[in-house]
């Protein structure tokens, strides 16, 4: 168990372990609820490339993959997807879930959605809204995790998250 884990509370060290097996396939059930939700494997090597292509055109550095951002990413995207909606503040305030898993810095931000099929769709809504936007080309970032979790039995049926931060 890495140390950022040991320093996060037991729910959200449960939570991330869930959301770790995302390579088995199965469906997981996060909480007491009957909400399903199944992680998935996404290459996010290629979704974080792509961003960084997007930045690029508008001259700023590319963002590395962070394997403890995307364990945040994947914690967001499975509480909005076990709660059903679209909400930063689902499993607490952007600022403490950063400083629970020992990820807090100074800068950083959030990008989520929900609905859309492909990574593709995603980051063209994220184009397109100004205040994500903003996120992506904030030229202190230069890490970045992203997750989506599916849960079929909800509203949008799809989650995605992703989180950015400074050096």
């Amino acid at each position: 168990m890495t140390p950022m884990l040991r320093a996060a509370p037991l729910a959200l060290a449960a939570t991330l372990a869930a959301l770790s097996l995302a390579g088995c396939g199965a469906p997981t059930i996060l909480g007491g609820d009957d909400a399903v939700t199944s992680p998935v494997i996404l290459d996010e090597q290629a979704a974080v490339a792509a961003i960084s292509r997007y930045r690029a055109q508008h001259g700023l550095p590319p963002l590395v993959l962070d394997p403890g951002l995307t364990r945040a990413a994947a914690y967001q995207a499975g509480t909005n997807a076990k709660a059903g909606r679209l909400s930063h503040e689902i499993g607490g305030t952007f600022t403490s879930r950063m400083s629970e898993v020992g990820l807090a810095r100074s800068y950083a931000a959030e990008n989520l959605s929900a609905g859309s099929e492909t990574f593709d769709q995603v980051l063209v809504r994220w184009k397109a809204s100004p205040e994500h936007n903003r996120n992506m080309l904030m030229p202190q970032l230069r890490r970045a995790g992203i997750a989506r979790v599916d849960a079929p039995g909800t509203r949008y049926k799809r989650y995605w998250a992703l989180v950015l931060a400074g050096a």
